[in-house]
């Protein structure tokens, strides 16, 4: 269950696609064979009611207010359609054995319905308040509240990354339901061999961004005075076409020229996702750059190219990239620094190709969709107890069981007036 906008190449809406695909692919092409039905809000007049994603995954799309994108806050005023629409389909035949909810507020109505219902429950952040508060970007007033409230009623909490899960643990989550699963990688879109963009004879260095904001591309660019030979290609914001009228995009431009690295860098705009391994197949080394909340697959589709990341070792970066390995670690906000290690890097090209070997490897083999898939099933598996294996060991535990004894009394900060919230949502 999502109510991410899955007609987008919103990184939540494609990890939510292709892990479906990947569940459900058949047992004779070496998949599990599960079927996946995928809960959605309709996000356009044109969404299909049922898609078929791939075999054993099927999309749902919701009606739940207007068939368009809807900010955080005007979405929140429709989660009680999408949990009515939920506890419609799951009340009869259609009772999923586990429920996966990913996002904040799909999770809202998704936990309400599966607790009602008695389904266990995961939940996938996809990224957290205080995280993205952290990061400069604006979070809706009541989302803290409300994750920590879905985090404590799940049966588990499938953290992103290292500092994803510590974050969780921090507002409230129980260390024991906190596990992570890493993102995924298409490993056969975002791959060394294919075809790629025309390009210069300038090594390339390459910024894919979600926000061009974020201080990602800034810090780039000052870092690209100290490597005069190379050029940069800046792939985020607005589609091309308005790249003009961005205000972004026009402070960086500006910011170039006071550099004097205007001419070795390209605005690119909006890169479809389909047409991003052309780009990074034109890459020495990819930057991922922002000192918070960095793009969660940039660098993991940058390796998988056979791309080094150069990375500020902040949330997924941290754990997808091995210092020294598949690229680098570097301290954020600190171009000058990170221009000599870019340089140095750049100099060595033995090293650099040994990187991209072990980049490509460690992204196929690590974050490849059967492996995630895997990991996540597992999760699913520590929820829904076989019956039978269930009750052999209540039955063979019986004749030694010690008195019951009282349970502890824990006092929770905000229970209670969490509860009060989620109930006036539901």
């Amino acid at each position: 269950m999502s109510a991410s906008d899955f007609g987008g190449d919103r990184s939540q809406a494609s990890h939510v696609r292709e892990l479906a695909r990947a569940l459900g692919r058949p047992g004779d092409e070496g998949g599990a064979g599960h079927r996946v039905s995928v809960y959605g809000r309709r996000c356009s007049p044109d969404a299909h009611g049922r898609t078929r994603l791939a075999s054993g995954a099927t999309l749902f799309n919701l009606t739940a207010g207007p068939a368009r994108p809807l900010p955080d806050d005007l979405l929140l005023e429709h989660v009680r359609e999408l949990a009515d629409e939920l506890r419609r389909r799951w009340s009869g035949a259609g009772r999923p054995d586990v429920v996966h909810a990913h996002g904040w507020i799909g999770g809202l109505a998704a936990c309400a319905v599966a607790g009602e219902l008695e389904i266990p429950f995961a939940q996938t952040f996809h990224g957290l308040a205080a995280t993205e508060a952290r990061a400069g970007r604006t979070v809706h007033p009541a989302r803290a509240r409300l994750e920590r409230a879905i985090g404590r009623e799940a049966g588990a909490v499938l953290a992103r990354c290292t500092d994803e899960a510590a974050v969780a643990v921090r507002m409230g989550v129980s260390r024991d339901a906190v596990r992570i699963v890493p993102p995924g990688v298409d490993a056969e879109r975002f791959s060394e061999a294919g075809p790629a963009m025309p390009h210069g004879d300038r090594e390339r260095l390459t910024v894919v961004a979600r926000n061009l904001a974020d201080g990602a591309a800034e810090t780039a660019l000052r870092a690209l005075r100290h490597v005069p030979d190379a050029e940069l290609a800046v792939a985020g914001g607005p589609d091309r076409e308005e790249l003009e009228n961005d205000a972004s995009v026009h402070r960086l431009t500006l910011l170039a020229k006071e550099l004097h690295v205007a001419d070795r860098v390209i605005f690119l705009g909006r890169v479809p996702r389909r047409s991003l391994p052309r780009l990074l197949r034109t890459t020495r080394l990819a930057l991922n750059l922002a000192p918070a909340q960095p793009a969660p697959t940039a660098a993991l589709e940058a390796m998988a190219c056979g791309v080094p990341a150069v990375v500020t070792p902040v949330g997924t970066n941290a754990d997808a990239v091995l210092d020294g390995v598949t690229g680098l670690h570097v301290p954020a906000g600190r171009p000058r620094q990170i221009g000599l290690a870019v340089r140095g890097l750049l100099a060595e090209e033995t090293t650099r190709r040994g990187y991209a070997i072990a980049a490509a490897d460690r992204a196929r083999s690590r974050h490849g969709w059967d492996r995630i898939a895997d990991e996540t099933e597992r999760q699913y598996q520590r929820l829904v107890p076989e019956p039978e294996l269930e009750a052999e060991a209540a039955e063979a535990e019986a004749p030694e069981a010690l008195p019951e004894e009282p349970a502890p009394v824990v006092a929770r900060v905000g229970d209670e007036s969490d509860s009060d919230l989620v109930g006036s949502l539901i």
